[in-house]
């Protein structure tokens, strides 16, 4: 499509700088919004086209989608603000919600874009009990999910259906569940869980699972969905369970890190997580362990990507080879010092 032009948003995140390589890998041309000021902007390749702006601000909004006559844009809006705080938070409503709100609006006055990918989260589906797989749904209340990320990206996400569903805009949504692999520059949580693993900073685990992808899986499934999504469709970009335990086996068998001994049940955990809160709002300082972090380790984590796989082409790689090439990278950048 060599008169196409990808508008890419949140290019210079974890997922948003994925998908910005791989679209250049393959010879496509990419426009990315850009927060001005933003130190992470020197990650983004020379080959790419920036465009700054904040996307609360709907005429930056509109001049990152003003492209060439005669050519036609795909957009890829990958932006969020990120939080592990579940607390209410304006700013989060504002980028998430409102920003999401802004790129619509720009979609639809936009006749030369052709259609619109929406990174949500598996945190914008309802959990199921445990023992039954997650699945995709198509109405998003964002009072039946967990901490105020998680109800952000559920409410923007049927603002996205609701303008397929009543002004016709060709969209699709992608729910990456947590994001793992090289290249993370910002050190989100899973990295920083690793790097305390490997570093011997972790003496105690605590039971419960994760589910994490490849960022470079997830970039090329959110790539497939500008490609290949249907409208008005979601899909899963998950992977298998994994357990926090299996993963410390995975890198002390790679790496010869310090296994963890021992691992708290959940139940204590939550205990001790909800007295280390109390304590630190006292002392005005932020707790080690949160109840919300407990919760994301106990809940159900197992989610159903069956209809990626079978209409994206989506595919996962094994969470060995993610790991030892995220640990690979880590020793590059001095972030552990793990024996061979």
């Amino acid at each position: 499509m060599k008169n196409t032009l990808y508008l890419l948003t949140g290019a210079a995140g974890f997922l948003g700088s994925s998908v910005c390589h791989q679209l250049l890998e393959r010879g496509d041309k990419v426009r990315a919004f850009v927060l001005t000021g933003d130190k992470s902007v020197k990650y983004i390749p020379k080959e790419v086209e920036l465009c700054e702006g904040d996307l609360c601000d709907l005429a930056a909004v509109n001049r990152f989608f003003t492209i060439p006559a005669g050519m036609e844009s795909v957009v890829i809006h990958c932006a969020s603000m990120v939080t592990v705080n579940p607390d209410f938070n304006q700013k989060l409503i504002d980028v998430n919600v409102g920003g999401t709100q802004n790129i619509i609006i720009a979609c639809l006055d936009h006749t030369e874009c052709k259609k619109l990918v929406y990174v949500s989260s598996t945190g914008a589906i309802p959990e199921l009990p445990k023992g039954k797989k997650i699945k995709e749904v198509n109405q998003f209340d964002p009072e039946k999910v967990v901490g105020w990320y998680s109800r952000t990206k559920a409410m923007a996400s049927q603002k996205v259906l609701d303008a397929v569903r009543e002004c016709g805009m060709n969209a699709c949504i992608v729910h990456p569940s947590g994001i793992l692999g090289p290249n993370d520059y910002a050190v989100g949580e899973v990295t920083k869980t690793i790097i305390q693993i490997v570093n011997g900073e972790m003496p105690i685990g605590i039971q419960g699972s994760f589910n994490l992808c490849d960022v470079r899986d997830l970039a090329h499934g959110c790539i497939m969905a500008a490609d290949k999504g249907r409208k008005g469709e979601c899909y899963i970009l998950g992977n298998e369970e994994v357990t926090l335990k299996e993963m410390c086996r995975i890198l002390q068998s790679d790496l010869g890190c310090k296994p963890i001994k021992f691992y708290l049940p959940l139940g204590i955990a939550s205990f001790i997580a909800k007295r280390m809160e109390k304590k630190a709002k006292k002392g005005g300082k932020q707790p080690i362990m949160t109840s919300f972090s407990v919760y994301n380790l106990a809940r159900n984590n197992s989610f159903d990507y069956s209809k990626a796989k079978k209409e994206l082409g989506y595919k996962t790689r094994s969470y060995e080879e993610t790991l030892h090439d995220e640990a690979q990278w880590l020793k590059r950048e001095g972030k552990i010092q793990a024996t061979d």
